[in-house]
Order: C-alpha cells, then structure tokens, then sequence
C-alpha cells in the first residue's frame, strides 16, 4: 500500500493508536502534536517512512509549515484525520473562565479549521481523498459540566457539512464519531469508571476499519468509528 494518511493530535490516546494502526497496515503516517517528547517516543516505535513533527493546530503559521513539510517529505495526504481535541474541567457553564472556553474552542473548532484550510487545497489539487473530521457523541447530544466541549463538537458537525457542500467532485468528507474510550479525557470527566470502556488500541482497530472504508458516498454524514 502506497496511501497517506495525516493525523493531528496524534502523540497520545485515540491519535497514537490510530498511528500504530495505520503503519501496522503498511500506510504511510504524517502527524502532529504540540508534545515533541510524546511524538519522539512514538517515532521510535515505527519506520523511518513515516513524518512526525511538533506543531500547534490553533496557531495557522504553525499548521501551513506542517502541511509544507508533510507535501514535501510524503506527499499530499489520501486521509486527513483531524483529531486533536481537549475538554474542559467539568464545571457548571458558570464557573468555566473565558480563558478555558476560549482555549476548548480553539483546539476543537479553530484547530479542524486551520488543518481543513491548510490541507483542502493541495488535495483539491490532486484530485481526491477523504477529511474525516473527530466528532463525538457530545456532537449530537449534551450533558452538564462539560458544556464548552458540546459546543465545539456540535460545532464540527455543522461545520463538516458545510464542507461538504463546498467540496469538489474527488473529495469527501464526514464528521467522525469515535465512540467512548478508555482515555485521559474520558477520564477527567467519568473518572474512575471510564476504565471500563474499550482501550485506544483495541478501538484503533475497527475504527481504521470504518476510516479506510470511507468513500465518495459518505460525503456530509455522521459516522461512527
């Protein structure tokens, strides 16, 4: 296999599992994190095929040198996964500062943006591949205290759509609902009792399933991973 795939927030949980995966069945894998140490450590599980690098998905610049060098070293990616997110501390809408809203809002909704921005156009010129853009549960439905994190990710949903009526025949893309995993985020929100939901590894792998299935006749809709 010949395709690449381009993951943000791929230096722990969902993203790292994802990478594992997708180098597992012989793709190649550019992605990013803001934590070099993280992404190091990963580097050293994989092959030298692969492209990872240290970046910000809410800073633009850091996002168009990132889609430059990924061009440049693999080439223009067949699946965009953008993945990177954070949640907010639970907390009544009330108590949650502007500073923290602000920063949720910034990963989850900016960061999708400035990747969607930097990344479209070099595939609109190729001609074709696939955006899948991280959704959640929380994207269609609420619940109290985490109510930052709701808004974005209803947030991706609308705003997936709208891409996809703006897409050329060629391309494609969905709003990706992974499900509930066993995560540092799930964590800080369900606690303890999130040990019982499916780990990251053994999820990456129906989830890349459901993503290299993707097709032209997914363009718009809500999928579940």
């Amino acid at each position: 296999m010949n395709k690449l795939v381009c993951i943000s927030g791929c230096s722990r949980g969902l993203g790292s599992a994802m990478v594992r995966e997708f180098s597992r069945r012989g793709w190649k894998v550019a992605g990013g994190a803001r934590t070099e140490e993280a992404l190091e450590r990963l580097k050293k599980e994989l092959s030298t095929v692969h492209f990872l690098h240290p970046f910000d998905v809410t800073i633009p610049a850091e996002v168009d040198a990132f889609a430059e060098q990924v061009e440049q070293n693999l080439g223009v990616p067949d699946l965009l996964v953008n993945n990177a997110g954070l949640i907010n501390k639970s907390a009544p809408l009330t108590k949650v500062s502007p500073e923290e809203f602000s920063s949720v809002l910034a990963v989850n909704l900016g960061g999708v943006h400035n990747m969607i921005r930097a990344f479209v156009p070099i595939m609109e010129k190729k001609g074709n591949g696939i955006i899948a853009n991280f959704s959640s549960y929380w994207g269609q439905s609420a619940a109290p205290e985490v109510g930052p994190y709701c808004a974005t990710k209803w947030g991706v949903e609308g705003l997936t759509r709208s891409l996809a009526q703006e897409l050329p025949s060629g391309l494609a893309t969905v709003a990706f609902n992974p499900g509930v995993i066993d995560t540092d985020m799930l964590r800080s929100c369900f606690g303890e009792s999130a040990g019982g939901h499916e780990k990251p590894d053994a999820w990456a792998k129906h989830a890349v399933d459901r993503l290299e299935s993707l097709n032209l006749s997914d363009n718009g809709t809500s999928v579940v991973g």
